[in-house]
């Protein structure tokens, strides 16, 4: 059961498609203190906090504080309380079990035990809010009912299911050329290369540099032959600049934000000063979406949207005030105090929260201040994005994925999990992001493999990837400066061949269990805990997730281990492919094991009574056949496997055609009957 109660003014957020009527009871479970803008609630000691979407630490949220405040945090560190996103959904699963999303575009706070252990507690910058309690038979049944109250995720075309390669500093055609003809010649797969900021005309928003991409539909129809997929960044600032048409246009249409007076609001990104579309102005966000049809027209089918939180480097009038202050500093003898201080001015140029109240959106013919409406714009970037594509190449499904969110911007795009470090400890916080991820609607998601900050290694680089081929998103991506870190950059050839390999063969299982997802409004990955409710050891359990129907995954995230400790909730089915082509399988009892998992291999375990549907892999997606299967399975003696099998043709929007489901049955005796 799902109940709205609304406080003060709310704006409009649309991350709801058709609201409930608001109640006029009290808030059930919640204590309201409109004095203090907070909502309370008391916690057991055994309860357990699930949610949040895109943050830092464990899949159970409970113990620290975090905000709802899209930030461009490049430093993924456990004392963060925000990151890019703002996904105001939480289930509480204990003494009693209930969901709650805080509809707010403001910055949000939620404190989960970390001043109390025993308080879990709410306080919103302002009291104009939706609260939507949930209730339901578990915490599974919660989610779907949210799920189907934020609308359906965003289904990609299938070939974006394929490995991709990204790297901030592919400067030309030629050097792209040279990524792919490397991954064909040594038969690693390959289905995408992501082009950063560096193949536009001095970072200007859809625009090619003519010297280093003068024939930019040719190459990408030069690519598309050789089933590769070119997918180029758009930031979120407009550089300002006498003859660009896109600012000339923008600025005389009125469809920038504004400084209070009514003047454009200038900060600087990547090209210098720029400008912010309002994205806010259903006229601007139309406008700022047509912009996309240049690099359509290019044969572009795929995006990714950047710095939309949006970061701000500096801003004119806050870069003077800081010029000023400096230069009371001169031929001074700085101590300790001062010194620390004229570094803090520096320092508070990026991203200063006092610059986000000092520009303007014009909502339906109201000024309204960026801060109270923060966490929409890089979701309304995406949007519209989402709305062109509509528009614009309605029959087919555009590949899109963006930097920051806000619950409903699931419907438009996926997101990746950012600007990451190749550090261990963020392989596991990948895998934490992914069930809360799903809860709030983001099916298509992923992190930067190997790390975007930072030097990899080539272990490092090997066990991300045995994570990463389970994930819809699978994307190699590094940072100007860092180690190349391309797959054929490294000695062991043969195991990364057979790991990103292996993804290939996998696609019928994860193509077919997203595409569930999507349409059933229900989750790709779920901690144990979520079917498994009554085992305490299941319910502790925090670095492997079911994946689907019927695979377990447990994955490698410490440096130099030859393995790691496994809980089985029930008997399952081990199952190891090695890079030597062997595979492997062994029945395992429930309990506790270690498994042993040299580097190069690639363990998962089947759920009793499941199978996984394998092809024979490819090149690339449009190889490999999905209707050539063969299939892995745990049947114990006198039952069946059965498995629903959605399959379509991956670029047309027909989701809901009876035809693409399958069902597919073996026998405990090997039978397989379609």
């Amino acid at each position: 059961m799902i109940s709205r109660f609304s406080y003060g003014h709310v704006i409009e957020t649309e991350a709801i498609l058709q609201k409930p009527a608001a109640e006029n009871g009290a808030l059930p479970f919640l204590t309201v203190d409109e004095a203090s803008l907070s909502l309370t609630y008391s916690m057991d000691d055994n309860d357990k906090v699930y949610g949040l979407g895109e943050n830092v630490r464990g899949i159970n949220k409970r113990g620290w504080i975090y905000q709802s405040k899209c930030s461009d945090e490049a430093q993924h560190l456990e004392d963060r309380r925000s990151l890019y996103g703002a996904h105001n959904f939480f289930v509480v699963s204990g003494k009693e079990t209930f969901g709650i999303f805080v509809d707010y575009p403001g910055i949000l706070t939620f404190d989960i035990g970390y001043t109390r252990y025993s308080e879990l507690k709410i306080t919103a910058s302002d009291w104009n809010l939706d609260v939507y309690v949930i209730t339901g038979s578990d915490v599974k049944d919660i989610i779907h009912q949210f799920r189907q109250l934020i609308g359906r995720s965003f289904v990609v075309p299938k070939w974006a299911f394929g490995y991709g390669q990204s790297r901030w500093s592919y400067m030309s055609e030629d050097e792209i050329r040279e990524v792919v003809r490397k991954h064909r010649e040594l038969q690693i797969p390959l289905d995408s290369v992501y082009l950063d900021i560096d193949y536009m005309d001095r970072y200007k928003d859809f625009t090619l540099n003519n010297e280093t991409f003068p024939d930019f539909a040719d190459f990408n129809q030069e690519m598309k032959e050789d089933h590769i997929h070119l997918v180029p960044i758009i930031d979120a600032g407009v550089k300002q600049e006498e003859g660009y048409p896109v600012y000339e246009e923008g600025l005389k249409k009125g469809y920038f934000c504004t400084k209070e007076d009514g003047s454009p609001f200038v900060a600087a990104v990547w090209p210098g000063k720029a400008l912010f579309p309002d994205m806010l102005n259903k006229e601007a966000r139309d406008w700022f979406g047509e912009q996309y049809k240049f690099l359509l027209d290019q044969g572009v089918e795929g995006f990714w949207n950047d710095m939309n939180e949006p970061a701000i480097f500096y801003t004119e009038d806050r870069l003077k005030e800081v010029l000023d202050k400096i230069d009371d500093y001169k031929d001074r003898n700085l101590d300790m105090n001062e010194f620390g201080e004229m570094t803090a001015l520096v320092g508070s140029l990026s991203n200063n929260t006092k610059d986000y109240t000092r520009f303007y959106h014009n909502i339906q013919g109201e000024k309204v201040s960026h801060d109270r409406v923060h966490n929409l714009f890089g979701y309304n970037m995406t949007r519209a994005a989402g709305e062109a594509f509509e528009r614009l190449e309605p029959d087919k499904r555009i590949l899109m994925f963006s930097r920051s969110s806000y619950i409903g911007m699931h419907r438009y795009g996926g997101i990746w999990m950012g600007d990451n470090k190749s550090w261990w400890s963020h392989i596991l916080l990948n895998l934490h992001m992914l069930p809360s991820l799903n809860m709030c609607g983001f099916l298509y998601t992923g992190a930067d493999l190997g790390g975007f900050g930072a030097d990899t290694t080539e272990d490092l680089m090997l066990r991300w990837l045995a994570l990463g081929i389970f994930t819809p998103l699978m994307r190699n991506h590094s940072a100007l400066g860092t180690r190349r870190q391309e797959a054929y950059q490294f000695e062991n050839m043969d195991g990364f061949r057979h790991i990103i390999g292996l993804r290939y063969r996998l696609l019928p299982y994860l193509y077919s269990e997203y595409m569930k997802a999507v349409l059933n409004d229900e989750m790709m990955f779920r901690p144990l805990a979520f079917d498994y409710p009554d085992d305490r050891h299941a319910k502790a359990v925090e670095d492997q997730l079911l994946l689907g129907d019927g695979m377990m995954i447990a994955p490698v995230y410490e440096q130099n281990a030859d393995g790691r400790y496994v809980y089985l909730p029930e008997s399952m089915k081990q199952v190891r492919f090695s890079a030597d082509g062997t595979v492997e399988e062994t029945i395992l009892p429930a309990g506790h094991h270690f498994v042993e998992i040299p580097l190069t291999d690639v363990v998962l375990f089947i759920r009793p009574n499941h199978l996984i549907p394998l092809s024979k892999g490819g090149q690339c997606v449009d190889e490999v056949d999905f209707e050539a299967l063969t299939f892995l399975s745990y049947v114990t003696e006198g039952n069946e496997a059965v498995y629903t099998y959605y399959h379509d043709d991956g670029y047309e929007k027909d989701y809901e055609n009876p035809a693409h489901l399958s069902e597919i049955r073996i026998s405990s005796n090997g039978t397989v009957t379609k």
